[in-house]
């Protein structure tokens, strides 16, 4: 047989899980110890059968209201119809524990002394506000000690009851709290991790969403290219699928960059890629990408912005002309996408705003860098999307990218300088 063998993380899961099992555990035996010591209180007052069975029954209730008050979501579990008609009125409960540990004195004298230290720790505990809850604490403890008096203690035991009385009234105390912040610690690490998956779900879905969206696009549209071609252009139609198996390359490593967390993109790049593609379609793309070197976290996020708008440019719009344009002013980098294909492209971005991905998940990535995005009918008619991401005074070297980039048929090196 494998030895059971437990990993690391699962180790450190059942140390959580214990911490809260064992702090209460602690508290219980704490307040059973207390409760044993006021039973011996009973037994040395040799009381008779009948009398001693009351003081014992009251007891039990007593510890029960304690047990209620230093572990508060236990009456809700034992008793759920009474612990929803109480709901925060805990006070009810320490009235409760009031009368119990102060009209028995009455028929039990000096045996009932333990009972005061546990209602001074119950006080602290209900009554939240640091200056009721103290000045009740004081206040139990100085009855106590007036009842000593009233029934013929000295001032020896009533010194040595009013110490046990009040380290009572801290213990308890003390402990109660520390078990229930150690639940509290225990559901918000619960809670935190929760919201740490669902976070990394959703940057999943947004990085797959707008890095595959483009590609997968381009895609569709190069095979059904290549499946029109085939009768009457071979060899274009043989270039057409080599470039959809370098672009399904490209979508593997897409997706494998988003499974590892990173993706490092460049709008340049996207780009000079992308202008062969438009010319293949017959849109007519003015480009003028001017921008100095920009940090990377940026330069990901334009690129990322281009990806998504040309998708749908591509997929929705009946676009014959684009403009493609990007520069820095006033130490923030701007960048302008507008295409002539009104007419199926708004209701495509309205869409996307009803789906929760595409354009939401763009201005979610501008918004995080401080940036703003909109979307939306420009003055002469065509769809644009606009944004600017401040740069917070990178300084950088200008370089420019104009109607022609490195593609299909052209040589590399197209950039000069601005």
């Amino acid at each position: 047989m494998e030895p059971n063998v437990l990993s690391a993380g699962e180790t450190e899961e059942t140390a959580e899980q214990l911490a809260p099992r064992i702090a209460a555990a602690i508290t219980t035996v704490i307040l059973l110890a207390f409760g044993f010591v006021a039973v011996t209180y009973l037994l040395a007052a040799n009381h008779p059968p009948g009398l001693l069975a009351e003081a014992l029954g009251l007891l039990a209730v007593v510890l029960t209201l304690q047990f209620c008050i230093s572990f508060p979501r236990l009456l809700p579990r034992l008793a759920p119809r009474l612990g929803a008609r109480l709901g925060s009125h805990a006070w009810v409960l320490l009235l409760l524990q009031v009368l119990l540990s102060y009209v028995p004195f009455v028929q039990f004298g000096q045996a009932w002394l333990p009972l005061p230290g546990l209602l001074a720790g119950s006080a602290l505990l209900v009554l939240r506000d640091p200056r009721r809850g103290w000045v009740a604490f004081g206040v139990v403890i100085l009855s106590t000690d007036v009842l000593q008096f009233c029934i013929g203690l000295g001032w020896r035991d009533v010194s040595y009851t009013t110490v046990s009385t009040i380290l009572t009234g801290l213990v308890v105390f003390a402990l109660s709290r520390l078990t229930d912040l150690v639940s509290e610690v225990h559901r918000s690490r619960a809670e935190l991790a929760q919201f740490a998956v669902t976070q990394e779900r959703l940057r999943f879905a947004r990085d797959l969403h707008d890095l595959l969206g483009y590609s997968l696009s381009t895609i569709t549209l190069k095979c059904e290219l290549a499946y029109r071609l085939t009768p009457t252009a071979a060899d274009q139609a043989r270039q057409e699928i080599s470039e959809v198996l370098d672009i399904s390359r490209q979508a593997l490593a897409d997706v494998r960059a988003v499974a590892h967390g990173y993706r490092k993109m460049s709008l340049r790049t996207e780009v000079c890629d992308a202008q062969a593609m438009l010319t293949v379609l017959g849109v007519q793309a003015e480009v003028n990408v001017a921008y100095e070197t920009l940090p990377t976290e940026v330069d990901t996020v334009l690129a990322t912005v281009f990806r998504e708008g040309l998708t749908n440019i591509l997929r929705h719009s009946e676009v014959r002309r684009c403009e493609i344009e990007t520069g820095c002013r006033n130490d923030a980098v701007w960048f302008r996408l507008a295409n002539d294909g009104v007419v199926r492209t708004v209701p495509a971005q309205r869409s996307s705003r009803g789906g929760g991905s595409g354009i939401d998940n763009l201005t979610f990535r501008v918004k995080r860098l401080g940036g703003h995005l909109t979307v939306g009918l420009a003055d002469n008619g065509w769809f644009e999307l606009r944004l600017e991401i401040p740069l917070g005074g990178v300084g950088a070297t200008p370089a420019t990218v104009r109607s022609r980039c490195p593609g299909r048929g052209a040589p590399r090196g197209g950039s000069q300088p601005a």
